[in-house]
């Protein structure tokens, strides 16, 4: 059991932590779980729990710079609509409070040991292979929280990660679903396409209709509004070549460091569990037997494989590797740091059950000597200097900005440059128009409006800038003139296009009747056929299979199934069935085996969200 916990922390858990992190970043924001009892103003109530407008403030703000990622230029903050962005944000925040309140009702739980554990054996938390406290506070202050914070956050993670992975695991299909849908998945089908090309180049365009066409459409042909902006900019790594570093901290940095440093044991183990069919006096009774046989020579391994019930380790012998103070279970812990190497101990009651322990070595703690951790110290202490700098003359570029009339005078105060920036819309552009905020601040009525500078903006841990407008560039409306030749080549394109959905659907309704036109002969456009075709198939657009396959298997094989759809290009693609066929092969264990867990996958997390469904009727919630 220790062994297989040891095992799940180096595995899916280590990989899974700093995910869940992410997500219930993007939920609720930094510091969210934490802050609701410093604001009494709620935004809900779930079943009588209340949740803060100042976790709803940050998780819409989360999703905002989500969106800001995910769209790039293409995102611009003025379009979003705030009442659907707060309805998304409050519904996520409900949907988790709901989901803790039921694992916690259901009897979920997740011991401190075994969060203890979690944290310890986290490599993003590990300095050298080994857990390192200053490396955990530093990574979790990154992201805005304390240690109880995290261990709160983490625990709650680990109860709906069980919930889900549960519900997920327990998805079952019988082999008819499993067949059927293998059925359904590997059926192939024969069709031919018939192309009605769209001719824009015949289509005649009067100066007339493009004048027309451009007063219709005015809105669309107005030149983007800009702005051009004039920055300071602070970085953090030009403060390394302004700081020293004392050769007294150096020494107490190396102290501390090997003061860290601890030996570590080796053990093996035999587990036997109590509670189930055996009771806590019959397991020690059996351990203290099965010492008394070790003491008389019998070999511990051989024991260990006969008896331990631990499944990660017993196959080993009870071998759980070397491990140092911290990982296990106190009791086990204590036990076995009092033990000398070959002895075995009496028999320890953990959470997990009765054990019997052997140290089988020790390794002492190898010692780096001052001078191999020397540049490495450095560099840390250095950085904790720099980073109180940064810090320090972050604030000052902002007082000296807000209280300036222009950048020149906090640019020469501080010993900076003022920069100039491309020219950018409120989509953004390159450089430090990319960034969101950026753009949010150039926009914003206070630097665009009344032109003041801006707040000091964090574009990255190590970036700090200050800008303001130079000039504003408003949306203007494009002349005719310069649109004429492109507005023409649109209106040709769309038209045709309009004539080629108007004749290939006269010719699907004549298909559809029973007809066979020959107009398409006399144009030079003939059937493409196609056989046995896939749902994946390669070299088929994948608009066309979608609609190939939404067709309903022929009547007969003289009446086919037909269908119509304009393609990008403007031209207009019918579509003609054939036929449908089964695959003919047998399908092998392995195959049968991938459905099967598809299809469980699938009803398992149908469970998840019905299960998330039951909760949401059942409770009492209330918005403000």
């Amino acid at each position: 059991m220790l062994q297989n916990i040891r095992d799940n922390s180096q595995g899916w858990i280590a990989k899974t932590i700093i995910g869940v992190i992410i997500v219930l970043m993007a939920l609720t924001g930094f510091d969210a779980i934490m802050n609701a009892t410093s604001n009494k103003q709620d935004a809900a109530e779930v079943n009588g729990e209340s949740v803060s407008l100042n976790e709803l403030n940050r998780a819409m703000d989360m999703q905002r710079r989500q969106l800001a990622q995910q769209l790039g230029e293409q995102f611009d903050a003025s379009l979003l609509d705030e009442k659907l962005l707060r309805e998304g944000a409050l519904k996520a925040l409900i949907d988790r409070t709901l989901l803790l309140q039921g694992v916690r009702d259901a009897g979920f739980g997740f011991s401190q040991q075994a969060l203890d554990q979690l944290i310890l054996l986290t490599p993003e938390f590990q300095v050298d292979g080994k857990f390192s406290p200053d490396r955990f506070d530093q990574v979790i202050r990154q992201m805005g929280y304390d240690r109880l914070q995290f261990r709160q956050l983490l625990e709650e993670e680990m109860l709906i990660g069980q919930l889900r992975a549960g519900l997920a695991g327990s998805g079952f299909v019988t082999d008819q679903e499993v067949r059927a849908f293998a059925a359904l998945e590997r059926q192939t089908r024969d069709f031919a396409t018939l192309a009605i090309k769209a001719h824009p180049e015949q289509v005649e365009v009067s100066a007339d209709e493009v004048k027309a066409y451009y007063d219709e459409h005015a809105s669309e042909f107005m030149t983007p509004e800009q702005v051009q902006v004039e920055y300071v900019e602070l970085k953090k790594d030009a403060f390394f070549d302004q700081v020293e570093v004392a050769d007294a901290d150096v020494q107490a940095a190396y102290e501390k460091e090997i003061a860290n440093l601890g030996e570590q044991r080796k053990a093996s183990h035999i587990l036997l569990e109590a509670g189930g069919q055996m009771s806590d006096e019959q397991a020690k009774a059996k351990l203290e037997e099965l010492k008394a046989r070790i003491d008389k020579g019998e070999d511990f391994a051989a024991l260990a494989k006969e008896f331990s019930q631990d499944p990660g380790s017993a196959g080993n012998g009870g071998d759980l590797g070397f491990a140092g103070k911290g990982v296990y279970d106190k009791a086990f812990e204590d036990a076995l740091f009092s033990l000398q190497k070959g002895q075995v101990s009496v028999p320890v009651k953990s959470e997990f059950g009765w054990h019997l322990i052997r140290l089988d070595d020790v390794q002492a703690a190898e010692v780096p000597s001052l001078d191999s951790l020397r540049p490495q110290l450095v560099r840390e202490l250095k950085a904790q200097q720099v980073e109180q700098r940064f810090v320090e003359v972050s604030k000052q570029l902002e007082d000296a900005a807000f209280e300036a009339a222009d950048l020149a005078q906090p640019a020469q105060e501080l010993g900076l440059e003022v920069k100039q920036a491309a020219p950018f819309g409120r989509e953004g552009g390159e450089g430090i128009a990319a960034n969101r905020q950026v753009v949010q601040a150039a926009f914003s009525p206070e630097v665009l409006t009344e032109g003041a500078n801006s707040s000091a903006l964090e574009l990255d841990p190590d970036t700090v800038v200050v800008l303001r407008v130079k000039e504003h560039r408003k949306s203007e409306q494009q002349p005719l003139e310069q649109l004429a030749d492109k507005l023409g080549e649109r209106i040709r394109s769309e038209r045709a296009a309009a004539a080629a959905q108007t004749r290939g659907e006269a010719l699907l309704a004549e298909l559809r009747a029973g007809k066979t036109p020959v107009v398409q002969a006399e144009s030079g456009e003939a059937w493409q056929v196609s056989e046995a075709a896939t749902r994946s198939q390669e070299g088929v657009d994948p608009q066309v299979l979608q609609a190939l396959f939404r067709l309903p298997r022929p009547q007969a094989a003289d009446k086919p199934s037909f269908a119509g759809l304009s393609l990008a290009n403007g031209d207009y693609l019918v579509l003609r069935l054939n036929g449908v066929s089964a695959a003919e092969a047998e399908l092998s264990a392995e195959e049968l085996a991938m459905y099967r867990r598809f299809l469980a996958s699938r009803s398992g997390q149908q469970d998840f969200l019905a299960f998330q469904r039951q909760l949401q009727t059942e409770a009492k919630i209330e918005r403000f």
